[in-house]
């Protein structure tokens, strides 16, 4: 069966082409994918601005479906299902890959599949070429999103912990604003930071030692704020490195020994790490060695399907159907967006 995913939630238009055996074990395979970010309309803004964002994926969805459809060498009447991200996510940026997936769907004669998007980074490591078994624990660090949840199967979803205020990749984003870095400043601050000291600048780690596998980053942005105000309106490159750094190592020392909690509470041995701040390098390296300290298997989703993408939307829901999970929606039902929704609300 082909399945093809629509993802649009935030500021990436992805579209991909999933091919799998019903009733099998056999993982699902991409046939290709294409994917439009919009980080250079938003940088002038400073961040998302969700309008725009909505403007700019009518524009680009069907352009990139004729695109995985010709790398593919599939024709669009091969399609068996059309899957699309229902929710979390921008609203209007959201309804434009759900009215895509319906009319396409009921003009094809096909049903369609609503998709979780934090289920598809949870399962966008099965895309790789060293993908999980269950049962695993997720750590979850997407967007405005940081989770620690408990894996047994598709669609059986613990909640073990999560942030009590910002999420990670908001903790990264507006300290790298506060250091005057552009848009996205995730990327940009965990660059600036390989220049710097990560001890150069005592940061909090909020929640570290609470015993509780829970995160929180807003006090670490106040505290930034704080130090990039003592530096002056002039501070050195030095300086901004060593707060970028100091910043990372914040953050990263959070994700870290929260995930070995909820790796000991739970007992499991195996770790998967998804979402576009799973692309940090310093993340990876410190998980990578505490876990091999103690026989902890890691898997990440190829670099370029961190970031939000159709193949992760695809693969969700060819899990899904392969095991009888699914509720494809008739050709013409209609559609409904869910721009929050919590993930084990879909087990």
């Amino acid at each position: 069966m082909l399945v093809l995913g629509i993802e649009s939630s935030c500021d990436e238009t992805g579209v991909a082409l999933v091919e799998f055996e019903a009733a099998s074990t056999t993982p699902p395979r991409l046939l290709a994918d294409a994917l439009h970010s919009q980080i250079s309309m938003h940088q002038a803004y400073g961040g998302v601005v969700p309008e725009l964002a909505s403007r700019d994926h009518i524009r680009r969805v069907l352009p990139l479906t004729r695109e995985v459809l010709a790398k593919s060498g599939r024709p669009l009447t091969e399609i068996d299902l059309i899957a699309y991200t229902q929710g979390p996510g921008l609203a209007g940026a959201l309804l434009v890959g759900a009215g895509v997936a319906a009319s396409l769907a009921a003009a094809l004669d096909r049903p369609s599949l609503a998709v979780h998007h934090l289920e598809g980074h949870l399962l966008s490591p099965f895309l790789s070429a060293d993908p999980p078994e269950f049962p695993f624990v997720a750590l979850l660090v997407s967007g405005g999103h940081s989770q620690l949840m408990r894996v047994d199967a598709v669609g059986s979803y613990e909640l073990l912990g999560e942030t009590i205020d910002d999420a990670a990749g908001e903790a990264f984003d507006k300290s790298a604003k506060l250091l005057g870095l552009p848009y996205p400043g995730g990327p940009h601050l965990a660059k600036l930071a390989e220049q710097g000291n990560p001890e150069a600048f005592a940061l909090p780690r909020p929640l570290l030692h609470s015993g509780k596998p829970d995160f929180s980053f807003a006090g670490l942005k106040t505290a930034v704020l704080t130090q990039v105000k003592k530096l002056g309106e002039a501070p050195s490159e030095q300086q901004k490195a060593d707060l970028a750094a100091s910043t990372q190592a914040a953050i990263v020392e959070s994700l870290l020994k929260k995930s070995l909690l909820a790796l000991k509470e739970t007992g499991l041995k195996r770790l998967v790490v998804a979402g576009g701040v799973g692309a940090n390098k310093s993340l990876r390296e410190q998980l990578n060695a505490a876990c091999a300290k103690r026989g902890v298997r890691v898997h990440y989703p190829e670099l370029n399907l961190c970031t939000d993408n159709g193949a992760m939307i695809a693969m969700a829901a060819a899990l899904r159907l392969q095991r009888g999970m699914g509720k494809p929606l008739p050709a013409g039902s209609g559609f409904e967006v869910r721009p929050r929704w919590a993930l084990d609300a879909v087990n």
